[in-house]
């Protein structure tokens, strides 16, 4: 009962003090007091702000005053420590001089003495050194083809190759028994000619024909201009003013129009055979009797029109070189316009090939390229960049049988080459004396290795007792290369699909080198792309049994 009452009654009093606080605002009175009330307290604050800031002024007088003092109490402990300092050094001058003239009158005993060793140390050093010059030029004349990574035609000395055959006494040519190769008869082009008798069977009747012919052939070849003219009758609609004529078949739209055959012709001479452009189109214009001249722009871009035309067939190479389980790759230099670029090729051991141009090494050189994506083994010489890619690596071992020539003939007296190049010479035989489908057997392996590992335990020895000099360190990069890649020098053992050369490769790129040395330089990076694409295909339809390889390039020309 009484609740209800007692919060009505609150209720009240809140409202009536509400209503007489609301009445304040509205006659302003309110807001008077609340004025005053900040006045009071904004003139409070401002006299302890003037008091914090006289306080303030004070401190900063009283720091300045010290810092005062203190700098002139500085000043007078360092003019004084100056002084002590000088008189130091003053006494320690004094000191010096007396032990440097009592040095000098040793050393003046001493020069005597010594002025012999070290003229013989002079002399020691300069033949050291002069024996090291010597060892690195004639390390650099000595290298060729045999024991270095440069060609025969970058060597200083071209070696004579001699012939190991022994001398018989009998005549060149084919030897008696000797079945022999005679030359191919062709099929006649026209009838056979019969020749007429000898004047002497005809003056004489005692000679009787027989059952037997001499047959013999004279093979020609001659060139025949083929021309097809096409001709369309032109109709006319006179009430729609519209012309028609029949429509050419395809290829046929100028006047006149190039086919298959004849840019099949110049485009394998210039590209294939690496005749230049101009002799190209002297040699068609001869054989025709000078009723062919073709441009030279023309003979030109039959190289990107092969390569445009063939797009479909090279992206088949790449997805098949994708799918190998062993790919072949290896750089040569090449000029575009002037500046260094590379070519680049990747090529399976069952013949499918690919040329990239690149302006940079490393990994720019790799890019676009089936190594980027390849996951089977890549064979490839000493490029550390390749290591990057594929699940396996196999060196060309063709490379460190001539690196260890090379150090053989600069190093005589060590025996770990020696022994390291036979090794390796053996376990290439033996793999080659194997038959496709027979394994390399462990024990063998494991013994090759155990050999590998100890030749190597002997160079380590070798290089301890007696240093690599500063003139020729090849024999050492290559002890620490063989033992650092030593799974990768001896794959071959234990996969069987695997080479133990890059010889593919080597052999692929000599292709370009040809094309390089006519050409010289080429002017833009896409006409040299375009030319690495027609080469994949040419190698490619190399390879295909039963092909013309003419034929096939005038097929794709049309």
């Amino acid at each position: 009962m009484n609740s209800p009452f007692e919060y009505i009654t609150s209720l009240q009093y809140r409202l009536k003090a509400a209503s007489t606080e609301l009445k304040a605002f509205r006659s302003g009175k309110k807001y008077q007091d609340m004025e005053e009330q900040y006045q009071k307290t904004v003139r409070s604050l401002e006299r302890r702000i003037k008091e914090l800031e006289k306080e303030l002024a004070q401190s900063h007088r009283d720091m300045t005053a010290m810092r005062e003092k203190w700098f002139e109490i500085f000043d007078e402990l360092e003019k004084e420590f100056n002084r002590k300092l000088e008189a130091a050094n003053k006494k320690a001058q004094q000191m010096e001089e007396r032990a440097l003239k009592a040095e000098s009158q040793r050393d003046e005993a001493l020069d005597k003495v010594t002025e012999q060793r070290h003229r013989i140390y002079e002399v020691e050093t300069e033949l050291e050194e002069e024996k090291g010059k010597n060892l690195k030029l004639l390390a650099q004349l000595n290298r060729d083809y045999e024991n270095s990574s440069l060609t025969s035609a970058q060597t200083i000395r071209h070696k004579k190759i001699c012939n190991s055959r022994e001398k018989t006494g009998r005549k060149p040519g084919g030897q008696p028994g000797h079945k022999g190769h005679c030359r191919k008869k062709q099929v006649p082009t026209g009838d056979p000619i019969l020749l007429p008798p000898p004047q002497e069977v005809l003056e004489n009747p005692d000679f009787k024909k027989t059952s037997k012919t001499i047959v013999k052939q004279l093979v020609n070849i001659r060139l025949v201009l083929e021309v097809t003219q096409y001709q369309a009758d032109v109709y006319y609609n006179p009430k729609t003013g519209e012309r028609i004529h029949a429509q050419f078949p395809a290829g046929v739209v100028d006047d006149v129009n190039y086919g298959g055959s004849i840019k099949a012709f110049l485009f394998l001479l210039n590209n294939d055979c690496c005749t230049s452009i101009d002799k190209s189109r002297k040699f068609l214009s001869d054989l025709t009797d000078s009723r062919l001249n073709i441009s030279k722009g023309m003979i030109s871009k039959l190289c990107g029109e092969f390569a445009e035309k063939t797009q479909g067939e090279q992206k088949k190479i790449f997805a098949d070189l994708l799918s190998a389980p062993v790919m072949h790759t290896d750089l040569t230099t090449a000029k575009i316009n002037g500046k260094s670029a590379y070519v680049c090729v990747c090529a399976s051991p069952d013949g499918q090939t690919l040329y990239f141009v690149r302006e940079k090494k490393g990994h720019e050189s790799v890019k676009g390229t089936p190594v980027e994506d390849y996951q089977g083994i890549l064979v490839h010489d000493h490029d550390v960049t390749y290591y990057n890619y594929g699940s396996d690596h196999q060196e060309c071992l063709a490379h460190i049988l001539r690196y260890l020539k090379d150090s053989i003939q600069n190093e005589p007296d060590r025996t770990w080459n020696k022994e390291m190049r036979s090794l390796i010479q053996e376990m290439i035989h033996y793999r080659n004396g194997l038959n496709d489908s027979e394994e390399c057997s462990p024990e063998k392996i494991a013994e090759y290795e155990g050999r590998y590992r100890a030749i190597l335990q002997k160079a380590k020895e070798e290089y301890e007792y007696i240093p690599a000099g500063d003139y020729y360190t090849e024999g050492y990069n290559l002890y620490l290369r063989m033992e650092e890649y030593m799974a990768n020098h001896l794959l071959f053992l234990h996969d069987r699909r695997v080479p133990a050369t890059n010889n593919e490769a080597e052999r692929l790129l000599r292709g370009y080198k040809r094309k390089q040395q006519q050409a010289v330089t080429f002017r833009s990076v896409e006409s040299t792309e375009q030319l690495c694409q027609c080469m994949s295909m040419l190698v490619m339809m190399r390879r295909e049994e039963n092909t013309s390889l003419f034929d096939r390039v005038s097929q794709i020309f049309g």
